[in-house]
C-alpha cells in the first residue's frame, strides 16, 4: 500500500492543502496551515466504491406524524426564553462568548437548576480542576446542588465513564439528561492525531459527542472559545454539527449580558436573554429596557429613544449623538459605539445632501446607551433625529419615540413590526411616536413621516 501523503489544514476554515503555504488560499488567513495525517489518502480509500456493500436506510413522506421535541426547562427563565423554550433531549447546544464574560457561570447555575429538578446533570471541564468547579459553585450559592462534576480532555475517558453510569450496560444510574463540555477546544480523540484544538481534533470530539448524545438522548452543551473577531474558533463545520448555536455577549465595564441565539433547529432564531452580573452570579432581567435608558426626567438635546425589536422581544434603548464643531481646514472625526460606523457614514451624507445640513467641519460621536449594539435598520430615523437634535441643540421630546428605516433618497421607509414597537413604548410611559407614514399605532400618538427632510425640519422648528 502506498504511503499516505501529508496534508496541511487551515485552523480557521479547515481547507486542506497538499503542501504547506504561508496564506490559506481559501481563508486568506496566515499561518494557519497545521501538517496533519492523512490517514483517508491511501490508495485502497481512493478507490474503495460506495454505491454498495451498505444498509439500506428507511424513507418516509412528510405527511408522517412526527411528535414536538421533548423541552426541558432549565428554571432560567431567560435562558429558555433564548433556546426556545428549554433543552431539547438528545439536541447538542454550543454556546460561544469572549472569555470571562459568564459562560461558565451561566451553564454551572443552568446545571444546579437542573439538578435540583432531580435530572442527572454532568459537568466535564477540561480548563478547570473539579475542586475549582466546586469553589465556583460554592461561589454562587449552588453548592448544594447534586451536579456530578469531574475534569478530563480525554472523549474516550468521558464516554466510559457515562456509558458505565448507564444502565443499559447493567449498571449505574441512567444516561445523563444534561452533559455540559467546558470547552469542546479542549478536548482530543486518540483516533486522530493532532493536538487538541486542531480542526480535526475539535471536528472528531464533537462528532463522537454528539453521537452520544443523539443515542443517549441527552441534552449536550458544548463551551466554544471566540477568536478575536468575536466568532467560534475552529472549524466553521463544527456550527453546522450542532443543533443550536448561543453568543452570550456583554462588555466587562458593563452590568448586562445578552444570550442571544444564532442558529435553533427547535426554534426561532435572534431570541434574546438578558443577565445582569452580580455578586452571586447571573441574575435574570425581566425588563431589559430599565438597563438601556438613562434618567429622562428633561429632555436633553442628541438623545433619541428607539423600540428595538429582538426576536419577539421589544427592547427600549436610548441613542446619543455629540457634535462639534472644529476649525476650518480640520478633519472631523466619526466615531461610533454600538452602531455600524459605514451606515453612520450614509445617514450623515443623506442629512447633507438631501436635508441641506453641514456635517463637513462637524466631529461626530454616536453611543448606543449601556453597550448595547444595533443592527437593525429601523433605528435610522432615530439614529437621524439624534444628530440633528445635537447639532441643532435642539431637544427631542422626553416622551417620544423615533423608528424608521431611511433610503438614499431621503425616504422614510415602513418598518416590520411597528405595532410590538409601539404597544412595548406605551407600556413603559411614552406617549409619543415619530414613525414613517402609513403606520398603525394603537394607545399612543404618532407623528409621520414621509422623509428625512420634513423631520429635520420638524426638530429646527422650520
Amino acid at each position: 500500500m502506498a504511503k499516505p501523503r501529508p496534508r496541511f489544514v487551515c485552523q480557521a476554515c479547515g481547507s486542506v492543502s497538499p503542501r504547506w503555504q504561508g496564506q490559506c488560499p481559501d481563508c486568506g488567513d496566515w499561518n494557519s496551515l497545521v501538517q496533519e495525517s492523512g490517514g483517508a489518502g491511501s490508495v485502497f480509500a481512493a478507490k474503495h466504491d460506495l454505491s454498495s456493500g451498505g444498509r439500506a436506510i428507511a424513507l418516509g413522506g412528510l405527511g408522517h406524524e412526527a411528535e414536538l421535541p421533548q423541552r426541558l426547562e432549565s428554571g432560567i427563565g431567560e435562558f429558555d426564553r433564548a433556546i426556545g423554550g428549554g433543552l431539547v433531549a438528545g439536541s447538542a447546544t454550543l454556546i460561544g462568548g469572549d472569555p470571562g464574560i459568564g459562560k461558565s457561570t451561566l451553564l454551572l447555575q443552568v446545571a444546579a437548576r437542573m439538578a435540583a429538578a432531580g435530572r442527572r446533570v454532568v459537568y466535564v471541564s477540561g480548563e478547570e480542576a473539579a475542586d475549582q468547579v466546586r469553589l465556583r459553585a460554592r461561589r454562587l450559592g449552588v453548592g448544594a446542588a447534586p451536579v456530578e462534576v469531574g475534569a478530563a480532555t480525554s472523549v474516550r475517558d468521558i464516554l466510559t465513564t457515562l456509558q458505565a453510569g448507564d444502565p443499559s450496560t447493567g449498571s449505574g444510574h441512567g444516561p445523563p439528561a444534561l452533559l455540559v463540555i467546558d470547552s469542546i477546544q479542549t478536548m482530543h480523540s486518540d483516533l486522530i492525531e493532532g493536538a487538541p484544538g486542531t480542526v480535526s481534533q475539535v471536528r472528531s470530539s464533537a462528532q463522537e459527542l454528539i453521537r452520544f448524545a443523539k443515542e443517549r438522548e441527552t441534552a449536550l452543551v458544548l463551551v466554544g472559545h471566540v477568536t478575536k473577531d468575536g466568532t467560534i474558533a475552529g472549524p466553521r463545520v463544527l456550527e453546522h454539527m450542532v443543533d443550536t448555536v448561543l453568543s452570550f455577549e456583554g462588555e466587562r465595564s458593563h452590568q448586562y449580558r445578552i444570550l442571544r441565539t444564532i442558529k435553533n433547529r427547535f426554534g426561532g432564531t435572534d431570541e434574546i436573554g438578558v443577565f445582569a452580573m452580580e455578586g452571586s452570579g447571573l441574575a435574570e432581567v425581566a425588563n431589559p429596557s430599565s438597563l438601556f435608558l438613562t434618567s429622562r426626567d428633561e429632555a436633553v438635546s442628541g438623545t433619541a429613544i428607539f423600540p428595538a425589536l429582538e426576536g419577539t422581544r421589544p427592547v427600549l434603548v436610548e441613542i446619543q449623538a455629540l457634535t462639534l464643531r472644529l476649525a476650518s481646514g480640520a478633519t472631523p472625526r466619526r466615531s461610533a459605539v454600538g452602531w455600524d460606523g459605514g451606515r453612520l457614514a450614509m445617514l450623515l451624507a443623506v442629512l447633507e445632501a438631501r436635508c441641506g445640513l453641514s456635517f463637513a467641519n462637524v466631529e461626530v460621536y454616536l453611543n448606543v446607551a449601556g453597550g448595547y449594539r444595533l443592527s437593525d435598520p429601523a433605528a435610522d430615523l432615530a439614529v437621524a433625529a439624534a444628530l440633528v437634535s445635537a447639532l441643532s441643540e435642539r431637544p427631542i421630546p422626553a416622551a417620544a419615540v423615533v423608528m424608521g428605516e431611511i433610503a438614499l433618497s431621503g425616504e422614510v421607509r415602513p418598518i416590520a413590526h411597528p405595532g410590538l414597537r409601539l404597544k412595548e413604548a406605551a407600556k413603559l410611559g411614552f406617549e409619543r411616536a415619530w414613525v414613517p407614514g402609513g403606520t398603525k399605532a394603537e394607545g399612543i400618538a404618532t407623528s409621520e413621516f414621509a422623509s428625512l427632510k420634513a423631520l429635520a425640519g420638524h426638530i429646527l422648528g422650520r
